[in-house]
């Protein structure tokens, strides 16, 4: 769809890629079209790689004039809601502007997947409207869904209806959704679940090698698990007494950070510097936590084989990384560090024009003085450093590979 029009989906036949996409007779139902791209075969003359096929695809439907104005006004009616869905992820991941993070993608798909498309993805998308989306609320209400995970799939239905735009990028079906006639649920008490200074000592004390550097540097700077999953040497200053944040890790692959504000350098205790220096132990490269294959860690081992067996040796329910961030935010707070400051270590949005004026966060002095000041609020031991280093990655090019790319 060019912005609100068809884009065509690629798949193989045979021996072709071809792009499969609708067409409107006049005074027809629509039918299947499907063009070739290209052979299969990578050695066969004409082979395109994967970019060009996309971009030859989008060609063949624009040829075609399927989304030529006219066409455009007779079909909009004839849209699905899943067939608006499949655009509308596919240009959430290539758009120029903010595109999608691979794992809000993830998300959005499983929900599509799950909820959406069963309930919705036969329904023309001009239908989808506070009439037909109330009987879909209460199904999730049925199922027991918490509120809040009705909220984003509701969300996903907003935005998806939403991205229907004409030629001039106007809104095609704008709506003014009535969240009392839906009667969705309201948001209370929601489980964000953090740590005390005392629980946040025995984790650290019982971790075991650099899942102690790991839980402490969280716990000591407010970084998500991601970011510090996809911390680098060269991302740590010589004194070791900041570490700059500018890549990701999420399932195995290093990204660019969640948000503009993400980008940012995060001042550390001189006690969390020495432990990172001992950590570090001279490498002079490849990633901060690795595992022996010098690969990032699983966030998702970590948590099941160290965080949640030491949760429940102190008899506390499982949580996750966050609950960290959220200990060192409340640890800021009650230290009365600026709120300037702590906006900018979290990686948070200023909210104000006074956010905008202030430069506080360019003083670099200032902000070490007040990381001295406020402390970490937990003890770091002192014992079992040496059993803290991993395993020195031998190619430091395949872990970031996919960043440059």
């Amino acid at each position: 769809m060019s912005r609100r029009g068809q884009v065509g989906n690629i798949v193989i036949s045979g021996r072709w890629y071809v792009v499969r996409f609708w067409r409107y007779p006049a005074g027809q139902s629509r039918v299947h079209a499907s063009e070739k791209i290209c052979p299969v075969n990578p050695a066969a003359p004409g082979y395109l790689p994967k970019g060009e096929r996309r971009r030859r695809a989008t060609e063949i439907v624009e040829a075609s004039g399927v989304n030529d104005a006219q066409v455009f006004v007779e079909s909009t009616n004839l849209v699905t809601f899943g067939e608006q869905a499949r655009w509308f992820m596919n240009h959430s991941k290539t758009r120029k502007r903010n595109p999608v993070k691979a794992a809000t993608i993830q998300a959005w798909q499983n929900t599509l997947n799950k909820w959406l498309i069963p309930s919705l993805g036969e329904m023309p998308l001009a239908s989808v409207s506070n009439g037909t989306v109330k009987p879909f609320v209460q199904k999730m209400s049925d199922a027991k869904l918490s509120a809040k995970s009705i909220l984003n799939y509701f969300g996903l239905v907003k935005l998806i209806v939403a991205s229907a735009v004409d030629k001039e990028g106007e809104e095609m079906f704008p709506r003014k959704w009535n969240h009392d006639f839906l009667d969705l649920p309201m948001v209370s008490r929601q489980h964000q679940p953090s740590f005390d200074p005392e629980t946040m000592n025995w984790i650290v004390k019982q971790a075991g090698g650099q899942d102690r550097v790991l839980y402490a540097l969280l716990a000591g700077t407010g970084l998500r698990v991601g970011e510090a999953l996809g911390l680098e040497i060269k991302h740590l200053s010589k004194d070791r007494r900041a570490v700059t944040v500018e890549q990701s890790c999420w399932e195995g692959q290093l990204q660019t950070p969640k948000t503009r504000n993400a980008y940012r350098q995060v001042d550390l205790t001189p006690k969390l510097a020495g432990l990172l220096e001992s950590f570090v132990n001279g490498r002079q490269a490849g990633l901060l936590f690795a595992n022996r294959a010098g690969k990032p860690l699983s966030q998702t081992n970590v948590a099941r084989r160290s965080l949640h067996p030491i949760l429940a040796e102190l008899g506390k329910p499982k949580a996750g990384f966050h609950a960290m961030r959220r200990f060192r935010a409340t640890w800021l707070r009650k230290q009365r560090a600026p709120e300037d400051l702590i906006k900018f270590w979290l990686g948070h949005a200023k909210q104000s024009v006074t956010d905008e004026y202030s430069q506080l966060h360019r003083d670099v002095e200032f902000r070490r003085e007040v990381a001295v000041k406020v402390g970490l609020g937990f003890e770091i031991p002192t014992d079992g450093v040496g059993s803290m280093i991993p395993t020195v990655p031998r190619i430091l090019g395949e872990q970031t590979a996919s960043i440059a790319a």
